[in-house]
């Protein structure tokens, strides 16, 4: 009993807490809905230099988040990535807060159309473990250079970035800019119930699913970055060793633990021999033991062993195993994992159910493309989709035909480094955008806004109709119909007699 009510307490006074918060950063806004170029150009630089100047003490939290996380990986894919964001969200500043000009209709003539990116208000962002750093300034520069105020949640998986990003932030931004809050037992449900002008969330399906019940109670719109099992098509003509090389870097990124990782590969039937001795051999070169220190972890243990229960259920339902590192095994207290292929795998084993998230790669052999388009087209749509083909027809095809979040041709996870070029998922994958532009639009209300000129044509439209009003209107009608001065005129008319209308 005592524990419930402290529970109940806690729950209360974090749902408090929030609240607080986010009418607080609401008020902010209203004092100033629409900031000037100038200033969110500020609030921009302030992120570049919060970043810039903390380098090392970022890549430390990552580290002891991780227990190893690859430091030159953490540069390229954190601190490198979060500067591009931002230097290119400053560079398309103006250009994005710019007001575009819209058609007229020949009707409304000399009225004028724009469209006009309007801030939101309060944006929410609920950011995952596994890039923490680049998921977290992602969406933050998005919705800071549309002019909002942002709230953001840090994963339980990254309380030591958590926390060193609560001091930088609370020692540059107000809190009613910025306000970021590591993660406490019930942040998660009580952050998504919070009545945000908009929410972004990245994480799982499952999560997602709950994400969006939580919004959808405030009707609070919601973008979801989610994953899936992302696929690879290895066409027939393609150079193995260049198509290997490139999917095994992007799959070993941070040890296979990134939401567009390649899930699983499909391999003509020919050539799955040739794919696993060149897989081998790259490996061989690139790590010869899992503890290199480029090697990352598993995030944790519950993760590992999930991971090691993907392996062994493959295993006892008749799959080969294939340890690409083969003087390293699986270590529970590193939470390290050799990089595996799965051979002869079938689609009730759990290695094809579920999204991997980590260093496993499963092989699916086929005899002719469609066998692959009509496997892919009976599973939940990806995030990402790769094939490595120099076909065009193919490529054409796999375009057309495949509905992703993404596609990458001749290559893997690259489309998403491109800032001009949305992100986002289908389906079960995800829905909305973010990056660039689009990120700006996701969080921007864009305002449709008609200005009328003193002269205008529409006060001949209003009722009752002079006989020169009537005589435009049937030059319109006809225009678009046809024949309306005519018989049905007549027709129409005669009815309206009937029932006794005045059609004078």
């Amino acid at each position: 009993m005592v524990w419930s009510a402290f529970i109940r307490s806690r729950r209360m006074e974090l749902k408090q807490r929030l609240s607080q918060q986010l009418k607080e950063s609401r008020d902010a806004f209203l004092r100033n809905p629409y900031p000037t170029y100038q200033k969110r150009l500020e609030n921009l630089n302030k992120l570049e230099s919060l970043i810039k100047a903390h380098q090392a003490e970022i890549i430390y939290a990552i580290e002891q988040d991780f227990g190893t996380r690859s430091i030159s990986e953490t540069g390229l894919l954190e601190l490198f990535t979060s500067i591009e964001t931002i230097r290119d969200a400053k560079k398309q500043l103006k250009k994005w807060m710019k007001p575009s000009r819209r058609h007229t209709s020949v009707w409304f003539f000399p009225a004028k159309n724009r469209v006009v990116p309007q801030p939101l208000g309060v944006v929410g962002v609920i950011v995952p473990w596994n890039y923490p750093l680049m998921l977290t300034i992602g969406p933050l520069v998005a919705a800071l250079a549309a002019g909002n105020r942002v709230m953001l949640k840090m994963s339980q998986n990254s309380p030591h970035l958590a926390q060193l990003l609560v001091e930088l932030f609370e020692a540059h931004f107000n809190r009613d800019e910025v306000a970021i809050y590591a993660d406490e037992a019930e942040m998660g449900p009580a952050f998504s119930k919070l009545k945000f002008d908009h929410l972004l969330f990245t994480g799982s399906t499952k999560t997602g699913r709950a994400v969006m019940q939580s919004a959808a109670n405030n009707l609070v719109p919601v973008t979801l970055e989610l994953g899936g099992k992302s696929p690879v098509i290895l066409d027939e003509k393609f150079d193995v060793k260049i198509a290997l090389e490139r999917l095994l870097g992007g799959k070993l990124y941070n040890c296979g633990q990134t939401c567009i990782a390649p899930d699983y590969l499909f391999v003509p039937q020919s050539r799955l021999n040739e794919v696993v001795e060149t897989t081998k051999a790259i490996m061989a070169k690139r790590f010869r033991t899992i503890q290199h220190q480029d090697y990352t972890s598993i995030i944790d243990a519950n993760a590992f062993e999930r991971l090691t229960h993907l392996l062994s259920d493959a295993k006892d339902k008749g799959a080969k195993l294939i340890n690409c590192i083969p003087d390293s095994e699986p270590e529970r207290g590193s939470r390290k994992l050799p990089f595996y292929l799965v051979t002869e795998v079938e689609s009730d084993m759990a290695v094809m159910q579920e999204e991997i998230f980590g260093p496993i790669l499963p092989i699916i052999t086929y005899q002719h493309i469609d066998e692959v388009f009509h496997y892919i087209a009976q599973r939940p749509r990806p995030l990402a989709l790769y094939l490595f083909s120099e076909d065009k027809w193919l490529q054409k095809k796999i375009t057309q035909e495949t509905l992703s979040g993404g596609l990458c041709i001749n290559d893997v996870m690259l489309h998403v480094a491109q800032h001009d070029l949305p992100f986002g998922g289908v389906g079960e994958s995800g829905m909305g955008h973010y990056h660039g532009r689009e990120g700006f639009h996701t969080f921007s209300k864009l305002k449709p806004v008609m200005t009328q000129s003193r002269f205008a044509l529409t006060p001949l439209f209003y009722s009752p109709y002079s006989g020169f009003a009537k005589s435009i209107l049937n030059v319109m009608i006809n225009r678009k119909i046809g024949n309306y001065e005519s018989a049905i005129q007549q027709k129409l008319t005669s009815l309206l007699r009937i029932i006794g209308r005045d059609v004078s």
